[in-house]
């Protein structure tokens, strides 16, 4: 499932990042890297976790992969423990990794569906962030950011279930916020609207260049990891400003 370091960092902090393979979880990770930490980069994929290791210039002591798959029951108590095992601490924890099938009413979604995306996209979240907590309660301190969805706010057409487990992540998020605030731990929710990654597949009714993209995400993570314990956002909402030059 993972591969252990070759020797501990030293004081560096330590950030997790699920759904680190590609797209928005990938441009967290080299902002992060970028800013000093040392990741934890899991996905189901080696092929695309080596290769954001490679764009980090992280060394392997500084970058361990872990291979899962978070819809697995297990899997969120396997992550937290390899990271403390190789790390022993967690400063930061990004909740990125996120499912949804093909557009379909509640009525033609399969059951399969219907469990995993309430398995990738609430449940592992929820208990990554438990067990975060705890750890972080230990240290003193900490971060817990959740990337959510517009669609928790806009519940559009099709995506029923989808918008549900993000606004139950969304709500999950708001509601940590209160209980850990006084360990000194800040919890956020970060809910972009359309980014311009390979999960949205070419459309000639949408207009690419209006998107997000996934550096503009990466950039509201760091605005929460930089902002005093007193005067973190719980939820930064990102919609995109509309910009000539990458409409050209």
């Amino acid at each position: 499932m993972s591969e252990t370091p070759a020797s501990p960092p030293s004081e560096k902090p330590v950030a997790l990042v699920t759904g680190a393979g590609r797209g928005i979880g990938r441009a967290i990770a080299l902002e992060l890297a970028a800013s000093g930490f040392s990741l934890c980069l899991v996905a189901r994929s080696r092929e695309q976790l080596e290769e954001t290791r490679s764009l980090t210039d992280l060394p392997h002591e500084r970058s361990l992969i872990v291979l899962i798959d978070l819809a697995g029951g297990d899997a969120p108590d396997a992550v937290i423990h390899t990271v403390l095992d190789c790390y022993g601490r967690l400063d930061l924890l990004v909740n990125n990794a996120g499912w949804a099938p093909p557009r379909a009413s509640i009525t033609r979604m399969r059951a399969e569906d219907l469990d995993r995306i309430i398995a990738v996209n609430l449940r592992a979240p929820i208990a990554l962030a438990r067990l975060a907590a705890l750890q972080m309660t230990k240290q003193g301190n900490g971060a817990i950011i959740n990337i959510c969805s517009s669609a928790g706010h806009k519940t559009p057409a099709g995506e029923a279930v989808y918008a549900a487990s993000k606004a139950g992540l969304i709500a999950f998020t708001r509601a940590s916020f209160q209980d850990l605030r006084a360990s000194g731990i800040k919890l956020a929710a970060i809910s972009p609207g359309l980014v311009d990654t390979c999960l949205i597949p070419p459309n000639k009714r949408l207009d690419r260049a209006t998107m997000l993209a996934p550096g503009d995400v990466a950039h509201a993570v760091m605005q929460i990891v930089n902002s005093p314990m007193r005067a973190c956002p719980v939820e930064i909402a990102l919609e995109p400003q509309f910009d000539p030059e990458r409409s050209r």
